[in-house]
């Protein structure tokens, strides 16, 4: 029998605060045709990977195995509603130079989501930052240790096409001891008409 890590127990239920994280499919959501729908979901504490789905499709996840630690980023074409990349980049012990140069190659009319699992700040630097902001974050710029962070938005977007929610790593508040509660926001985001 395999044992499952101690962090693993906590966080699904013996040394939490409240609740149980919410960790479902993508939910089936109908859209205007000229709107895509999504689904996002930042880790649970080190333990559950962040989820993100799009089109009523998981296009990055555990179940994957193609999320990991720091930032998870997919970037889709805004005009067709295909995936060109799935990435993550572990902003604790890896660089940001990749997650840079990857931002810098967005191209006008892409979408781009982002959900953080386990750390997502420590080595993200003003450059990424301000990168992440240019596609209509704006929670990015106070992303700290520990936070969980998932973003939707776009190079070319307007402010009504971009979405977020942040909740802070905070001790007397965290929902699994290091960790805040996972974040998740869903919805329809309209397409790239330029």
């Amino acid at each position: 029998m395999t044992r499952q890590p101690k962090e693993f127990h906590r966080v699904l239920g013996q040394n939490k605060k409240k609740g149980t994280p919410e960790v479902r499919p993508c939910p089936q959501r109908s859209c205007p045709q000229d709107q895509f729908s999504f689904l996002l979901q930042s880790g649970a504490a080190n333990v559950v990977a962040p989820k993100i789905c799009f089109q009523n499709k998981l296009i990055l996840g555990m179940v994957l195995n193609n999320a990991g630690n720091g930032i998870n980023v997919v970037i889709i074409n805004g005009r067709t509603g295909d995936t060109l990349k799935t990435d993550f980049f572990n902003m604790y012990s890896g660089d940001v130079k990749p997650l840079v140069a990857l931002l810098q190659g967005v191209e006008v009319g892409s979408v781009v989501l982002m959900a953080s699992y386990d750390e997502p700040a420590t080595k993200l630097s003003d450059d990424a930052r301000q990168l992440i902001s240019e596609l209509g974050s704006v929670s990015v710029k106070s992303l700290g240790y520990r936070d969980a962070w998932v973003f939707v938005g776009g190079k070319g977007a307007s402010k009504d096409g971009t979405m977020e929610k942040h909740s802070k790593s905070n001790k007397e508040t965290n929902t699994y001891d290091e960790w805040p509660e996972l974040v998740e926001v869903e919805g329809c985001i309209p397409k790239y008409l330029g």
